[in-house]
């Protein structure tokens, strides 16, 4: 079933959450919010495509869809940044000391909250807006 309008609205939703959490100073949940946001957006479009890949990798999802389409080196380059937000943002044991909520800054939420837009941006150019 295609529902790529429900998976952008999603991504949709968890962006307006990322920029929520920026504003609050909340930055490793802005970073993890940006990833989801993204992977979301990468999600509407895979199903768009009929292809319903799995996992929270986002070079992987988004290099399934560099099988089907033309994507952007700057879309590329975001999915990259963004990827490393999956775990640690959310684990204590991803770094050696200390806590998330102690290793992220603005301006790494600052980034991510733009590197989401990107992704979202290139989602809706895929998913037509007469679509929704």
């Amino acid at each position: 079933m295609v529902r790529s309008i429900d998976w952008l609205k999603q991504s949709e939703a968890e962006f307006k959450a990322a920029t929520d959490l920026l504003n609050t100073n909340n930055f490793a949940w802005c970073c993890f919010t940006a990833q989801q946001s993204a992977e979301k957006s990468i999600k509407a479009i895979l199903n768009h495509l009929q292809n319903d890949a799995l996992g929270h990798n986002l070079n992987t999802l988004i290099q399934e869809i560099e099988r089907h389409l033309q994507v952007d080196q700057a879309v590329i380059n975001a999915c990259i940044r963004l990827n490393r937000f999956y775990i640690p943002t959310r684990y204590p044991d991803a770094f050696a000391s200390g806590v998330p909520a102690e290793q992220y800054f603005d301006q790494d939420a600052n980034q991510a909250v733009q590197d989401a837009e990107e992704v979202l941006r290139f989602a809706r150019t895929i998913i037509q807006p007469t679509a929704r």
